[in-house]
């Protein structure tokens, strides 16, 4: 009996691409036997005419199914909807401007048959990138790596096929702010690893600046460590100890000395130094306040406007930010 596989493709404004991305994995598909494959786009609330080449494409092929958003929820939000439309044995997710390369998928399968649960692309190659956003990627995962209780291999990309039981356990985490690449980590599971070296964009723009990168870098922190909480009590403690010594240093010299007049740039320079102290702390406390209040509104991760997928599952919505 065939084996079943899903791939999981988010989709944002993807039109100028997605062409060539079912043509290219079509052909990869066509050689693989022993296998059933279906896709599930996820049309993340595109503007441009991607949603019509996916009815088109459903229209023409009985293995493409979709789900459309009704409006723009997020890469993460895409392929938790995907994951959570899929029923196959083989969940795969990949990018559709091709950056993520589908020859991969042959020996990934490979991978799962031999016993593997996961069978992810770790990027080894970074030629092409900005040396800064590559430096601040680097920087990112040793930074993590070493608050978080995970360990998030380095280079680890979304692009992987894995098993029914660790779908389902990824499914299970019903958090609204997500980091997939830290989930995916959580979980565990026996996984192989491929090298991926880096690839052009087939066609279109990168939906990714760098302010979006920050961020998504700092979810990932706040989301898998407690460490910056820590770190605002440590160094309210040592400024606190440091504001006790300084004031007995003072005590003593006024009791040696006689009182000084009191230097306005140095009392400038503390007021500077311990307000940076204390809004720096607040603004830590304030992203893993932020986090729960959205935790706690419940509010679903995707609205479903369209979707050729039929029964439907049971909930159309998980937590997650998009």
């Amino acid at each position: 009996m065939k084996k079943t596989v899903d791939l999981v493709v988010p989709c944002f404004n993807e039109s100028d691409v997605l062409e060539l991305f079912y043509s290219e994995v079509s052909k990869i598909l066509d050689q693989c036997e022993g296998y059933n494959f279906h896709y599930i786009f996820v049309n993340d609330g595109s503007r441009d005419q991607t949603l019509d080449i996916l009815r088109r494409f459903a229209a023409e092929d009985s293995r493409v199914r979709y789900v459309s958003f009704s409006r723009n929820f997020g890469k993460e939000s895409a392929m938790l909807a995907g994951m959570k439309y899929s029923t196959a044995e083989y969940v795969g997710i990949l990018d559709a401007d091709l950056q993520h390369s589908p020859d991969l998928i042959p020996q990934m399968l490979a991978a799962l048959d031999e016993g593997y649960d996961i069978a992810a692309a770790r990027r080894v190659d970074r030629s092409g990138e900005g040396k800064v956003k590559s430096a601040f990627s680097r920087a990112f995962y040793k930074v993590i790596n070493r608050m978080s209780d995970v360990d998030i291999a380095e280079g680890a990309q979304d692009f992987r096929i894995m098993r029914r039981p660790v779908v389902e356990a990824i499914l299970s985490m019903p958090e609204y702010n997500r980091f997939s690449k830290g989930i995916f980590s959580w979980v565990g599971f026996r996984t192989k690893w491929f090298a991926h070296e880096n690839r052009e964009r087939a066609a279109g723009q990168s939906k990714w600046s760098f302010s979006k990168l920050f961020r998504y870098a700092l979810d990932g922190i706040i989301g898998f460590s407690t460490v910056p909480l820590k770190v605002s009590l440590y160094v309210g403690v040592a400024s606190s100890g440091i504001g006790v010594l300084y004031a007995l240093y003072i005590l003593i010299r006024t009791l040696l000395r006689g009182s000084d007049v009191p230097g306005y740039p140095s009392i400038i320079c503390a007021i500077f130094f311990f307000g940076g102290l204390i809004l720096c702390s607040l603004g830590i406390i304030g992203e893993y306040l932020a986090r729960i209040y959205m935790e706690v509104k419940h509010r679903p991760a995707f609205l479903v406007a369209e979707t050729n997928i039929i029964p439907e599952p049971a909930e159309k919505s998980e937590p997650a930010k998009g």
